[in-house]
């Protein structure tokens, strides 16, 4: 478990430069099925994970990236977010 604490902002950083609608529903369902799986039961991890997952990618569709095609959310070094050409 302490494994997947530190990989999993490894992985939030490789995936936040610039996020397209499909890096946002993966990163959605992983985040998703990690604090599923922590939160739920010993027996029910894995029920847990997949409910996480779906409710990290239907948050990650209503948060959703940018809407126009070519068009990518990016943040800055202060956190603040910003439209510009992927």
């Amino acid at each position: 478990m302490k494994k997947m604490l530190f990989t999993l902002p490894i992985l939030a950083m490789a995936l936040s430069a610039c996020q397209t609608r499909d890096q946002n529903a993966a990163l959605g369902a992983v985040g998703g099925a990690v604090v599923g799986a922590a939160v739920s039961s010993g027996s029910d991890r894995t029920k847990g994970a997949l409910i996480g997952a779906a409710a990290g990618v239907a948050a990650s569709t209503l948060v959703g990236p940018a809407t126009s095609p070519g068009q990518c959310y990016y943040r800055n070094s202060r956190g603040e977010r910003f439209i510009a050409d992927c």
